[in-house]
């Protein structure tokens, strides 16, 4: 829908800050999980700041955002399902299959088998990705003349950018990466490394892969509107895949997306069932009155109706998966200055990580009531300005604030 500038705005963006938050946060965090044996960041900005309700408050923040987030693979499961079969399997089928498969891989292989799955799951989508990228280029005549032809037909989608894209509409945007400092799996894969050295592979990689994932679904995009125009039956990476490749590599492009769906959606999960257990059945001590197993039952059980209930909702939303992504990320994205603040500033307070956590609240519910009487993308006012370049800001501005106006942490010398 864009062209080319969706890469500057997200994946360029991408691979600069994300390795950046991993040195900077991740390793820091790793620290701090080795030495008070922490599991999930909950812990972590509970005992930072000696706070059992900023604890339970952030919780329930997290959960709800994680909603949206994985709403995201279980629609876009659905949908491509759908597409690839074209209407055989309804959308709602490939839902429940993500669902499910998800949910037993997950709840009984653990973290180790998450991680084996991730990694495999990472690796198909990759390969047939690339494979799906040179096939479709070969069909066009190659990478230049696709590129020729696509100027001729639609010049907007080869442009790096236009009026439209203000400075402030292009630094709003970079607002959204930084999510990633606060999403709860990836907190999880930061404890799970041996070494603070193991950080230095994917910030060395992690680009590269970036890469390797972007350009040619980006590409594969805007060279898809030379055959084709909206509204579209379906993804118009798989009308490209099924207009021009043959069934083996249709289905091989099918196990490529549900496997990168599930590489996210099973970390997101695993991380659900082990907030759920640590910060609520073992932190509030249901835990001597349940035996082990029950409490392994009851995080299981949690993860089971999350997911159900996200099941549910892709039946009735009607919101894209784009959208989705976008006003999840941006609640997450607004959570950050409160970790940062935990991490590197000794001077804040849980009063302002509070005043900062329900600002981030409040905004957003703004911004989305707002949004709902908007057709298209949303803006802040229709001036480019998406929510999180005001919502980040805004948080980070009241947790400095409110820190400064309440008395300092007495203890925090033992996180430093």
């Amino acid at each position: 829908r864009l062209g080319i500038i969706v890469f500057g705005l997200m994946g360029a963006s991408s691979s600069i800050l994300i390795p950046f938050l991993f040195y900077y946060l991740g390793t820091k965090s790793w620290w701090l999980g080795k030495r008070f044996s922490y599991v999930t960041q909950i812990q972590m900005i509970r005992d930072r700041y000696t706070s059992p309700a900023l604890g339970t408050l952030l919780f329930v923040v997290v959960v709800l955002l994680m909603l949206p987030y994985i709403l995201i693979g279980v629609k876009g499961g659905g949908d491509a399902l759908a597409a690839i079969t074209r209407g055989e399997w309804p959308s709602w089928a490939g839902s429940l299959l993500v669902c499910g498969v998800t949910f037993l891989y997950v709840t009984y292989g653990g973290m180790r088998s998450t991680a084996w799955a991730n990694t495999f799951q990472t690796t198909v989508f990759i390969l047939v990705g690339i494979i799906a990228y040179l096939v479709i280029m070969d069909h066009y005549g190659g990478i230049g003349k696709a590129m020729a032809t696509l100027r001729e037909t639609h010049p907007e989608f080869v442009i790096f950018g236009s009026g439209s894209y203000t400075v402030f509409k292009i630094l709003s945007y970079l607002m959204l990466p930084i999510s990633v400092a606060a999403f709860p799996h990836i907190y999880g894969h930061w404890l799970s490394a041996r070494t603070a050295q193991s950080f230095q592979t994917p910030i060395v990689f992690y680009p590269l892969c970036i890469a390797a994932v972007w350009v040619p679904s980006v590409t594969l995009g805007m060279v898809g509107r030379i055959d084709f125009t909206a509204p579209l039956n379906g993804p118009i990476l798989i009308e490209l895949i099924l207009a021009h490749t043959g069934g083996v590599l249709a289905g091989c492009l099918a196990a490529g997306v549900f496997a990168a769906i599930m590489s996210s959606l099973d970390s997101q999960t695993l991380a659900l069932g082990a907030m759920f257990t640590e910060d609520i059945v073992r932190f509030y001590g249901f835990d001597d009155q349940l035996s082990e197993k029950q409490q392994v039952l009851f995080g299981r059980l949690f993860v089971a109706a999350f997911l159900v209930l996200a099941f549910v909702a892709s039946l009735f939303t009607t919101r894209s998966i784009f959208e989705l992504g976008a006003w999840s990320l941006t609640g997450f994205a607004g959570l950050v200055p409160v970790f940062v603040g935990a991490l590197y500033w000794k001077r804040s307070t849980k009063q302002g990580a509070t005043a900062a956590i329900l600002s981030v609240i409040g905004l957003w519910l703004f911004f989305y009531a707002d949004s709902l009487n908007v057709e298209g993308a949303y803006s802040i006012g229709g001036t480019g300005l998406i929510p999180a370049g005001i919502i980040v800001p805004v948080s980070a501005l009241i947790l400095i604030l409110v820190s400064f106006a309440t008395t300092p942490p007495r203890d925090a010398d033992r996180f430093f």
